[in-house]
């Protein structure tokens, strides 16, 4: 049984010691470079060169207490839920009747994606939107991952999460709110919109599992597709088979081996800033390497809440717990709350809205001409523009049915 000390919820500041950032600075400084075929570029993987010069940058420019005190502006709290430690920022919008929105990030990312949507999202006013628009937002660090880790217990996969950070808006008061993620975020927040509809009045991702082509579209299902939503299926098998011969290793190691993994980057600055930095290129609208389309500086605050936390193989853990869930390879139970898909076109797979119509209630579909993965990084005013429109949908069709609105109990 719960008891009330577990639900407390504990104010928390970002504090790193001096000294892990000297051990950080010593191990950049005795770096063991390995060698590196000529000509490949990032064909076998991050190029020798380009790392070499972001470590440069990383140990001689980079500034971590900058990069803390401005985290450190977000109000940040601790809690227990379900025998984890949970971070998470809450954000208060000025306007009391701002809509409680939990969003999440997925693996490899953090709450730092969030930290250019922030202002927008809760101080429309502020960044010339109407007072309605706003959120209270919750960011929750996923449990295994920076400051919510590492976690201590097997089973942490889409759904105990989801349980956890439903969980945590119940103990924050929000008895009605949205939900919004990509990546894990995005499975996460399906799956509070699933099984709490009660609560979650919208669920808005900019990814949607299970809604590409995942097998070869035969005659008889292209036949049935208007033309354009035929060639987005054939584009989606594409892209699927290319992703399941070149990108697909980083998963397969870490629904498989996390623990092996963990040593390498646990033990190495530059293994985990190549790990990461990677999936900053190759996930995202860039333009040869990852500041094509994030900030550098962002990029290694990013990294370094995975480094200076030690949650490498803990945040791997959630592939390796997925992929051995009870309903791994299962087709996604149907979920009925509204849902709106912002797609960005160089994200890694082309979502189908005939697929994602079999399970999701799909009310808004938006498809943008650039961005990718990252979508709260890479095209912010177009990611908080998407989340608002949605939400103002659903606050007008709650008005007319005189339904209650998301809100706060306290």
């Amino acid at each position: 049984m719960t008891t009330l000390a577990d639900e407390t919820i504990q104010p928390f500041r970002i504090g790193i010691p001096q000294s892990d950032l000297d051990d950080l600075h010593e191990r950049l400084e005795r770096t063991r470079w390995p060698d590196e075929l000529p000509g490949v570029g990032w064909a076998y993987g991050i190029p020798r060169d380009y790392l070499k010069e972001l470590v440069h940058y990383w140990r001689h420019v980079y500034d971590w207490r900058a990069a803390e005190a401005e985290l450190n502006q977000w109000p940040q709290f601790t809690t227990t839920i379900d025998g984890a430690n949970v971070h998470f920022a809450h954000i208060r919008s000025p306007e009391p009747d701002a809509t409680p929105l939990l969003m999440t990030h997925g693996w490899p990312g953090s709450i730092v994606e969030f930290a250019d949507v922030i202002g927008p999202l809760t101080d429309p006013r502020a960044h010339g939107a109407a007072h309605a628009e706003a959120f209270h937002l919750v960011l929750p660090s996923i449990p295994g991952f920076g400051l919510s880790g590492p976690t201590a217990q097997t089973g942490w996969e889409i759904k105990r999460v989801a349980a956890a950070f439903a969980a945590l808006m119940a103990r924050l008061g929000y008895t009605r709110y949205g939900v919004q993620g990509g990546d894990y975020g995005a499975g996460i927040s399906r799956e509070l919109g699933r099984t709490w509809p009660e609560r979650v009045v919208g669920v808005h991702l900019n990814l949607l599992p299970n809604s590409f082509q995942a097998e070869e579209p035969g005659p008889d299902e292209l036949a049935a597709l208007v033309p354009r939503e035929r060639e987005r299926a054939l584009a989606s098998w594409e892209r699927f088979q290319a992703w399941s011969r070149d990108r697909q290793g980083y998963a397969d190691i870490q629904a498989t081996r996390p623990q092996t993994l963990a040593y390498g980057l646990t033990d190495s600055p530059v293994g985990q800033l190549a790990w990461i930095a990677e999936k900053f290129k190759e996930w995202t609208d860039s333009d040869g390497c990852p500041e094509g389309a994030v900030d550098r500086d962002r990029l290694l605050t990013n990294v370094m809440l995975y480094w200076l936390t030690g949650t490498a193989g803990s945040s791997a853990r959630i592939y390796y717990e997925r992929a051995h869930a009870d309903d791994w390879g299962t087709p996604p139970e149907p979920s009925a709350t509204p849902t709106a898909l912002a797609v960005f076109p160089w994200d890694n797979f082309i979502p189908l809205r005939h697929i994602a119509d079999r399970t999701n209630n799909i009310v808004q579909w938006t498809e943008y001409d650039r961005g990718g993965h990252f979508a709260a990084m890479e095209q912010p005013e177009l990611l908080v523009s998407d989340i608002r429109t949605f939400f103002r949908r659903l606050r007008d069709a709650a008005t007319a049915a005189g339904a209650q609105p998301a809100r706060h109990t306290s």
